[in-house]
């Protein structure tokens, strides 16, 4: 659906393309949908010693093996525009809140829609609520993320967020951005 959509830009630079984790399931099943779609479709595989081998739907030269997780946690979240997240283990969980903390903290010196797909199994594994009521988070840091439960409502999200990235003007880099001094103002990502 995605890939689909970002075809309808007048500019069709592969602004936008599908990056998984480069294994099975859901992950392949996105690199699946932008294959299908004819688009191009990134995996950033792991090398683990059980269950993780890339998918077929990786463009092959796309296709990337990584042996560190924080150096594939890196790619993540220098390249990435949205992040949508299913339902998973620990791997999972260390990768959205990395990309989390790196929002909160504005270490990424970009926006980034952040979707979190099945409300009813994010809301009974991370009680967000309790995070904000024992103050080890802000009320407005449960504005970083949205909850998704269909394909079309994950899209809507997604197509409101990237729009305005597109929007930007060409010849973006991506960037991780620096500290800010105290005193400094800080720079505003939204």
């Amino acid at each position: 659906m995605l890939t689909t959509w970002t075809k309808t830009f007048r500019e069709r630079t592969y602004r936008f393309v599908i990056c998984s984790g480069g294994g099975p399931g859901i992950m392949e099943a996105a690199n699946r949908g932008a294959a299908d779609a004819r688009g191009k479709t990134i995996g950033l595989n792991i090398g683990l010693p059980f269950e993780q081998l890339p998918n077929p739907f990786i463009t092959q030269e796309l296709n990337f093996e990584f042996h560190y997780f924080f150096m594939r946690k890196f790619w993540f979240a220098y390249l990435s525009k949205a992040l949508v997240v299913f339902p998973g283990g620990f791997g999972t969980m260390d990768e959205l809140f990395e990309i989390l903390t790196l929002v909160q903290t504005r270490k990424l010196a970009k926006k980034i829609t952040i979707i979190l797909y099945g409300t009813n199994f994010w809301k009974e594994i991370v009680n967000f609520d309790a995070l904000v009521k024992y103050g080890t988070i802000a009320a407005a840091d449960l504005e970083l993320f949205h909850f998704a439960d269909s394909p079309e409502a994950a899209l809507q999200i997604l197509q409101a967020g990237l729009s305005e990235q597109a929007a930007a003007a060409e010849g973006e880099i991506p960037a991780i951005s620096h500290s800010v001094k105290p005193g400094e103002p800080v720079p505003d990502l939204s």
